[in-house]
């Protein structure tokens, strides 16, 4: 699944991992018009982000 279709607070991977830790999953937040990307923070530490392009693949298959 690539980023762009996740919904907005939907929790994912970056690696597929049926049962990551805390500090593996992350949440999509808004779109950033001016960098064009996607900011994502973690599910532990909102102070942890990255900005990840909407066609990124990540993995949204997991038991958390």
């Amino acid at each position: 699944m690539k980023v762009k279709e996740l919904k907005k607070g939907e929790f994912f991977t970056k690696k597929p991992n049926p049962s990551p830790s805390d500090s593996q999953v992350w949440v999509r937040g808004d779109y950033d018009r001016s960098a064009k990307k996607y900011e994502c923070h973690r599910f532990d530490d909102v102070n942890t982000f990255c900005y990840l392009s909407g066609s990124r693949e990540v993995y949204n298959d997991m038991i958390f």
